[in-house]
């Protein structure tokens, strides 16, 4: 379904657009992807909404056949690209498992503000992304996905989220589309 609309009080997730991540290669170019995203985050500050900028410092305990190493990271490797502009008002998570809700208290910062839908964008769709976005629906969110502002270093995944998973959780627009809605609703 496409985006219809944005609850009185949305708040904006950005998933992983962190130093170290933004080095994969990806299946649509990361460029574009930081610019939406980074479009998205003004507009949500202009209108006085949330932002949250969640990045991932380190693993989820356990064993995995694909487990990948966070050990000996470059010191950046966790920062956040600049093109986000993370300001003092903005809330950062850090997580160190898919989901941006496990174990960071997120959910209880979004009830306590009141919080009824999340705009989600970020890397890769199929991880992180799709992680949080399932969980933000388990937590009785509304989900907005941001199509344009996300991208994964899999196409096949990429395409399995955007085309099977996400319908399933909420509606899907692009950054333009969603920054109108965000406009026109609070004039």
């Amino acid at each position: 379904m496409p985006v219809s609309t944005l609850d009185p009080k949305t708040a904006l997730l950005i998933i992983d657009l962190q130093k170290g991540i933004v080095t994969f290669p990806t299946a649509h170019p990361v460029g574009p992807v930081v610019q939406h995203a980074a479009a998205l985050a003004e507009a949500f500050r202009r209108h006085g909404l949330p932002v949250v900028l969640v990045n991932v410092t380190g693993g989820a305990p356990g064993r995995a056949e694909q487990a990948r190493k966070l050990d000996a990271l470059p010191a950046d490797w966790a920062e956040l690209v600049p093109e986000l502009k993370q300001q003092p008002q903005d809330h950062l998570v850090s997580k160190r498992t898919w989901g941006a809700f496990t174990g960071t208290g997120l959910d209880a910062y979004l009830k306590n503000l009141g919080v009824t839908q999340l705009v989600i964008g970020g890397v890769s769709t199929s991880i992180g992304v799709e992680s949080t976005a399932r969980q933000a629906y388990e937590h009785g969110f509304n989900v907005t996905l941001a199509l344009d502002a996300m991208t994964d270093t899999n196409a096949e995944a990429h395409e399995n989220s955007v085309t099977r998973i996400f319908p399933r959780l909420g509606e899907r627009g692009n950054s333009q589309e969603i920054i109108a809605l965000l406009d026109s609703s609070r004039q």
